[in-house]
Formats: C-alpha cells, structure tokens, sequence
C-alpha cells in the first residue's frame, strides 16, 4: 500500500473566481476529486493527504465530506512546492513506503497509468521516480535533465535553464513516486537559491543524485493526462479532452453517438450496446441506461438516472434521479425527477413532475405504474402514486394517488361562444 500528497493550496488567481481552482467542477466533479479517484482507483492507496491554503477551509470541508481516506492538511504561509510536501512530515513520520505527489489541478490523469507508474518504480529498484512526457513545445515546463545511464540528474525550471537546457524536449510531468523512507530528509534540506526563491519540489531530484539515490523518469504515454488547469480556458478544454475520452469508450463498447462534437456524456455514465445518442444531449452524474435506447436530441440526464432497454428519451426531456422502466417513451418537452416509471409507459409532451416544495425545501417521489398514460402538458405533484393501467386526461393536475385502470380529468369543461370572433371585429 502507498499514500499519495495532492497539492492543492494555490489561489489559481487565473481563473477569477471566488472558487478555489480544486473546487472547480468538470461533469460536476472537482477537479481534486478526480486526482484522488485516480489515486484511490489503483487499488494501492491507503491514505490520501491533500496540501490546502487558499480557502483552506471550504477545500477542507469537501474533502472531509466526501473521502474517507483522505485528510488535509495547512500548508501557511505557501512557499513552494517542495515546501508543500514538507507540510506531511509529521504524519508520515515511521512510515515506510512508497508516497506519489501530485498536483491537485490534473484531472485527466488515470489510475491505470498511475498503477503503471507506481510499478515501473518498483520494477526498476527506483528510489525516486519523476513522471516524464516528451513535448514537441516544451516552453513553461521544467526540463528533465538525464545523465549517465540514462537515469534523470536533475529538473530544471524554464526560468532557470540555459539555452541549452532549453531545448531538451523531455518534461516534468509534475508527479513522483518516492521511497519514503529514503528520500524524507529532503524536505529538511531544500534551498531557496532560484529564481523565485521558493522550496522547488523538483530540486528532490538532484539531491537524490548527490545521495546516491537511484533516480529515474516513468515516460508518460497520453501527454493529456497531465494537462493542468490554471484558467477557465483550461477548464473548458480538460472537459473537451474527458469528454473524447469517455465518447471513445463508448463507440467502442457499440454505443451510437451521431455527433461526438455536439455530445457530452460524464465518466460515470454506463450505456449498453445499440443504444443512440442524438446530438445535443448533456449527460452528467452517475446514470446507467440500457440496450436499444434512444437519447435526445437536445435531452439533459443531471444524475442518478436509470434506463431500462428499449426507452425514449427525447427532445428537450429533462431526467434527475429517476428510474425509467423499458418500453417506456418521454419524447417531448418533460421534467422526470425523483420519480419511478413502469414499463410501457407513455409521458405525453409537457408534463412535468412537480417534485420540489419551496416552502418547506423537500422533495418527493412520484411512483408510476405499467401501461400508465400521461397525458400531454400534466402536472404530477408529488408525493403522488399513479397505479397500472391509469390514464391521466391532458392538461390535468393530479394531487392525490391514482387507482389502477382509471381515467384521470382536472381540466375545465369546454365552452364555445358561437360568432365571437365576428362580434369582435365589428
């Protein structure tokens, strides 16, 4: 088992925001919860300790609420990376084994590369082990500077190099994996002698060398996954960068997504076989949907969804934690939340279920049964319970719980005024 130490203390000034920049969300997820997911999805990670400054206190409170297995930790005043890492000594005192660094802005990176990452470190008897990337444009990286046997001497800094150390093509992707034990008194000893006077998490590498340490560099595979976050512009293109990726799997798993360009479906979102995706749908939070489905255009899943075979979600349809049976069409212009719809179900266009009391702040469920049809431009206000076989008349508002095989009318008699019109234009 190994422990990780995310920094994530930087005021990201870039993205002005009162937000700190970790809490910023792609598919609503922040951007430090898919560094400790990627961590905690190696199957290796015993504890997680999250480097925190600014607002300190609303980052502490999400990690607190949502990682078991992770901690913060106060990191004032902010003097650097190396400085940072220094922040955990007390806490990993005796402990004796692998710890991986990383920066809390990389959402992209993926358990499957930091499982590879932490074994080529174990692999090749490293007692440090620094994540490369090869860039065709290396400019604003550190450079990794390799010597004999190829093994990494030092990193760089851009505002620190010579031309020569410019043109290396070799980068610090920014993440380490270190024998703890080994490599913990660098922390004590780290200088202030660069270019921005600050504790250089990077300068772990030539004092690693200068104690004989075995150093080497795990070359990344998908330069992507390292990309970091320091502007909204960044933001906008991390999720274009997740969202290919997520689009990719599913083509490949025999989904149908007609426009990749114009589709945006979270990573926690499972599709079975031969289901469609028309363009224009937004696809957020946890969902699963199953086989021979038809999603959209235009429709907008926010979580916890789930979708039986051979169901209709269509245009303008809105769906939040709700379980939709198979055989089951929504195709128009609907609101499905906290709701359970049977099978062979027909939500006619407009209908909405009225989950949301404003005055006391609850929620509630609407429960409908098989066969149900709901007529068009209905308001279902919940806690209601719509039995088999019932239909619910146009333009009706339903109150109360409906009795199977029912007809359902709220809608006022018809009155026509014969010649109206005529007497009007007179």
């Amino acid at each position: 088992m190994l422990k990780s130490v995310i920094l994530a203390a930087g005021k990201g000034t870039r993205m002005k925001s009162d937000t700190p920049k970790v809490l910023h969300t792609i598919f609503d997820k922040t951007l430090v919860g898919y560094v400790i997911e990627a961590v905690n999805g190696t199957g290796m990670a015993a504890e997680n300790f999250v480097i925190v400054g600014h607002q300190a206190e609303r980052v502490e409170e999400f990690i607190k609420d949502n990682y078991k297995n992770a901690r913060t930790v106060l990191q004032s005043p902010q003097l650097g990376t190396g400085h940072a890492v220094s922040m955990v000594l007390p806490y990993l005192e005796d402990f004796d084994g692998e710890v991986i660094i990383l920066c809390g802005d990389t959402p992209l990176i993926t358990s499957e590369t930091l499982k590879e990452f932490v074994e080529y470190h174990k692999s090749n008897n490293s007692d440090l082990t620094v994540m490369s990337a090869i860039f065709n444009n290396p400019a604003n990286y550190g450079r990794i500077i390799r010597g004999k046997n190829n093994g990494v001497e030092a990193i760089v800094e851009e505002k620190d190099a010579t031309p020569e150390q410019k043109r290396v093509n070799e980068i610090n992707a920014g993440i380490y994996c270190i024998d703890w034990k080994k490599v913990k008194p660098a922390f004590s000893e780290l200088k202030t002698n660069n270019a921005q006077g600050e504790y250089y998490l990077t300068d772990i590498i030539k004092w690693g060398n200068e104690q004989g340490l075995k150093v080497n560099a795990y070359i990344l595979k998908d330069n992507t996954e390292i990309y970091g976050i320091n502007s909204k512009a960044n933001l906008a293109e991390a999720t274009k960068y997740l969202n290919q990726r997520i689009l990719n799997k599913h083509l490949a798993n025999g989904v149908t997504i007609v426009d990749p360009t114009a589709t945006w479906i979270s990573p926690e979102t499972e599709i079975e076989p031969d289901t469609v995706i028309y363009p224009s749908t937004y696809i957020e939070g946890k969902n699963k949907i199953g086989k021979n489905c038809k999603i959209g255009p235009f429709a907008h899943l926010r979580g916890g969804v789930i979708i039986d075979d051979n169901v209709k979600i269509g245009n303008f349809v809105e769906v939040k934690k709700a379980h939709i049976k198979s055989h089951t069409n929504a195709c128009h212009l609907t609101y499905i939340g906290d709701a359970e719809i049977g099978s062979g179900v027909n939500i006619g266009a407009g209908t909405i279920t009225a989950n949301y009391n404003p005055l006391t702040k609850e929620k509630s469920k609407t429960i409908i049964g098989d066969n149900v049809k709901i007529g068009s431009n209905s308001v279902l206000v919940a806690p209601v319970k719509i039995e088999e076989g019932t239909n619910v008349g146009a333009l009706s508002v339903i109150t109360k719980d409906l009795p199977a095989w029912a007809l359902a009318i709220t809608r006022a008699p018809l009155k026509i005024v014969e010649n109206w019109v005529r007497r009007q234009i007179k």
